[in-house]
């Protein structure tokens, strides 16, 4: 029999997943990696270091600078968006927390916009299960509820969205921007006003993020799925998709207008695989990333393959299809590329989720009993190296951390140790409520990979907390650069020669000091370097002595510190 639409569904399938444990997991995920670390080294610690200058006024908000130096990405939404949080956070509130509330609310918007978007894709007519001869198939609204928590579990359970999703940089307000992008082209059909504006935000926050390329890529899949999309409903439909790919193109052309006046068309084609030997680098990292969302996308196409190759227009199926095309092309164009791919997640959960009504028993069990091994063997691997770092029993582990981290003092957290034992607990809950008899829920295959996830980041950001902070801050360097010279008064002038935009910001936020480029002339009486100066012909090295130098804990990258010579 040639049926309509290989998901098969009864009403016993779509009931609830309640909303207090999906709102928990999401709180669980998204808070841990936002309270309580520094700043940690690369993208977060520069970004942070900009919306630092920004705030006190230090450099222009049209064209922000740290040390001399324009920022790596031609976007300014992210900066704005610190500096304004900088400036309006109460007394008492720790800058870096303060810069990251914005982030967290992007985050939330992120899952909100997915879960949605996957909502609206599933409500659509050739996406609804077949309608029994009897009766007792899953009403539409409980099937597309259902699909929803499951393309939300799909992206909370990818492994590549934990760090960047909590970092406060371009890339998360790019992540935000293509969910919203993603949401409106979704729920045109039905939401059509909140889709316009979901539309309008995405493409000038993408704009505004320093990628135009990406909002114009994006509007094309919208003018050609409502524009020139086939379809079988009513003449005054196919009226409305019209309306909808003429609106999707004037708010295109603004955001294109929008990139030109503030000049932020760029050639950005800078791949890391252009050579064949790098192309097996490049499918781990789709494994690894994207795990477990892949696997169930490729088994959606697979099991609607009739569908996409049929006459009508199966846009519960194109549309997460291009975006995720999208994704994946600027990251084979443009670096780094896991940023890049960070992108296609959202898409990429929501085409997993409709693999949920022809799943298999036999996959659902391997998914599940290959959930259940990766994460308590990571839960009991955290757990010991914790025990060991405390104790001392098991001896190794504890060895194995100060080879690695020289100099890491461990310490101990009551709250931590409290949130890291309901987390384990909350995780045993779950797996036993999973090998129970509990077969009729759709979502049930991916409860055990988001929860997972959720359980092996939340513990990395208690127990190993104070570890990640101390590997990955500048904070612990940039102290041991500065203890010989005692209590400096903030603000003390030193000359960056060499420096990175990471050092530089560092500098400022950990050690007090005002950077300033080498070449503005301004005399400072401290100077700091990433390499001895003699490696630097246009410096004067007579005038200055080398007073102390510190390497990373967890590297031998060094920095070192020069003071001016008193004048002959």
């Amino acid at each position: 029999m040639n049926l309509p639409t290989p998901a098969i569904v009864p009403q016993s399938a779509v009931r609830r997943l309640p909303r207090w444990a999906l709102v928990l997991l999401c709180l669980a995920y998204i808070v841990p990696g936002f309270l309580g670390r520094d700043p940690w080294r690369g993208a977060d610690m520069s970004a942070f270091g900009y919306m630092l200058e920004l705030a006190q006024g230090h450099s222009r908000w049209s064209a922000p600078l740290l040390a001399g130096m324009a920022p790596e990405t031609d976007g300014l939404l992210p900066y704005w968006l610190g500096a304004w949080a900088l400036q309006l956070a109460p007394a008492g509130l720790s800058p870096e927390l303060a810069v990251r509330l914005p982030f967290a609310g992007l985050l939330v918007l992120t899952l909100a916009a997915t879960w949605f978007g996957a909502y609206y894709l599933a409500r659509s007519p050739l996406a609804q299960p077949v309608a029994f001869a009897f009766g007792g198939e899953a009403n539409p609204v409980d099937y597309a509820r259902a699909m929803a928590d499951g393309a939300l579990l799909a992206l909370v359970a990818c492994l590549g969205l934990a760090q960047p999703s909590h970092e406060t940089t371009s890339y998360l307000t790019q992540l935000c921007c293509t969910a919203l992008l993603f949401f409106a082209l979704a729920a045109a059909p039905y939401r059509l006003r909140a889709a316009a504006l979901a539309l309008a935000a995405g493409l000038a926050g993408l704009v505004l993020s320093g990628a135009p390329a990406l909002a114009m890529a994006y509007s094309a899949i919208g003018v050609l799925l409502y524009g020139f999309g086939s379809t079988d409903n009513a003449a005054q439909t196919r009226s409305r998709m019209r309306a909808v790919a003429a609106g999707v193109l004037l708010l295109a052309l603004a955001a294109a207008a929008l990139a030109w006046a503030l000049d932020l068309w760029r050639w950005r084609i800078d791949s890391a695989y252009t050579h064949s030997s790098d192309w097996p680098s490049f499918a781990r990292l789709l494994l690894w990333f994207t795990w477990p969302a892949w696997p169930l996308a490729l088994w959606t196409l697979w099991r609607w393959r009739r569908q996409l190759a049929s006459a009508k227009l199966q846009r519960h199926l194109l549309l997460p299809l291009a975006f995720v095309a999208v994704a994946l092309g600027a990251a084979l164009t443009t670096r780094p590329a896991d940023r890049a791919l960070l992108l296609g997640l959202p898409p990429l959960a929501a085409l997993a989720a409709l693999a949920l009504p022809t799943l298999r028993r036999s996959m659902a069990a391997l998914i599940d009993w290959f959930t259940l091994l990766f994460f308590t063997v990571s839960a009991i691997a955290v757990w010991v190296i914790w025990i060991s770092t405390q104790t001392g029993i098991p001896a190794k582990p504890a060895a194995n951390v100060a080879k690695l981290a020289p100099g890491f003092v461990p310490e101990f957290s009551l709250l931590a140790l409290a949130v890291a034992l309901a987390a384990t607990l909350g995780w045993c809950l779950l797996v036993a409520w999973r090998t129970g008899r509990h077969r009729a829920a759709i979502w049930k295959s991916l409860v055990l990979p988001a929860a997972g996830a959720t359980l092996g980041w939340l513990l990395l950001l208690t127990l190993w907390l104070p570890m990640l902070n101390y590997a990955r801050s500048d904070a612990p360097q940039v102290r041991a650069l500065l203890a010989p010279l005692g209590a400096q008064s903030p603000g003390t002038c030193a000359v960056a020669h060499g420096l990175n935009r990471n050092q530089v910001a560092a500098l400022q936020y950990h050690g007090g000091l005002r950077m300033q480029p080498a070449a503005s002339g301004v005399a400072c009486h401290w100077l700091v370097t990433a390499q001895p100066l003699r490696e630097y012909a246009s410096v004067a090295q007579g005038q200055w002595q080398l007073r102390t130098r510190a390497a990373r804990p967890t590297d031998r990258a060094d920095l070192l510190l020069y003071q001016r010579n008193p004048a002959p």
